[in-house]
């Protein structure tokens, strides 16, 4: 669908997901393009052994730790108002990764990306996950496979179960959002050519990331970040409260290793 904020809220709110056409622009997908073989050669990655991940799909993790260029993902223009929207500003980046489906992958098992979280169903979003298509995303060459409305449903599907289930396809250069409650899966890719997307998770704030970000991403690294991404990846505090150190910001060990300032406002100091 196209249309603001407010219309792809309520697609989610209706459906579970909503696509945003076309909002990579052409040179930031070309780049993420061909990084992605560069890294893939250079860190010499190749398919997992399990059924979950692929056995012809290739995943490549922690990409804010593999360059600059990935730091555009987390606070897209187009992208980063419709989570906050789902969840809140105060959300956080819970993982950031690649998925090339290559040619002879079976379908993923139909999953719930919030199903670990031990919290009854329905619930409100605690998670909210992204997929940017780098190439075409069609039925035929595995597409992320969506059930439409599963997101109110009261329990997470049973693993390996069979669901119908529509192709989210759409043109490169277009972003899959969804509620993390949605139930959805990787699709069989049985074309000749690799299905390429970037997975750009988000958590609530007060929600453990997927992947440890603070430990994923050196200090010297998550230093050169900006204000933003910062806070996306931890360095911040939830609601006055949940993630500081002694009254303190983490922010302040990129800033001020000897935190020699006066402290962060807590909930506790409001009038």
């Amino acid at each position: 669908m196209d249309g603001g904020i407010d219309a792809h809220l309520r697609q989610i709110a209706e459906s579970g997901y909503t696509i945003l056409p076309d909002v990579i622009d052409a040179d930031l997908l070309e780049a993420l393009t061909d990084d992605l073989v560069r890294l893939e050669h250079d860190l010499g990655i190749g398919a997992a052994d399990n059924d979950f991940e692929g056995r012809q799909t290739v995943r490549i993790y922690n990409l804010l730790a593999h360059g600059a260029l990935y730091r555009q993902i987390p606070v897209h223009p187009a992208v980063l108002p419709i989570v906050e929207g789902v969840l809140d500003a105060g959300c956080l980046v819970s993982s950031v990764s690649s998925i090339a489906i290559d040619p002879g992958e079976t379908p993923q098992p139909i999953h719930a990306d919030d199903q670990l979280i031990p919290l009854p169903k329905p619930h409100p979003p605690v998670v909210c996950n992204t997929m940017w298509a780098l190439t075409e995303f069609t039925e035929a060459n595995g597409a992320t496979r969506l059930v439409p409305g599963s997101h109110r449903r009261d329990h997470s599907p049973a693993y390996g179960s069979s669901h119908p289930t529509i192709a989210a396809q759409m043109a490169p250069g277009s972003v899959l959002v969804w509620d993390g409650a949605l139930w959805h899966g990787g699709g069989a890719n049985t074309t000749g050519e690799r299905r390429t997307g970037i997975a750009m998770n988000y958590c609530a704030g007060f929600i453990r990331q997927q992947e440890n970000q603070q430990l994923g991403i050196p200090r010297d690294i998550a230093r050169e970040f900006s204000p933003r991404l910062r806070e996306l990846v931890g360095y911040g505090v939830y609601h006055g409260l949940i993630g500081h150190i002694d009254k303190h910001s983490p922010v302040e060990l990129l800033d001020d290793p000897d935190r020699s300032t006066t402290g962060t406002p807590m909930v506790w100091d409001a009038p």
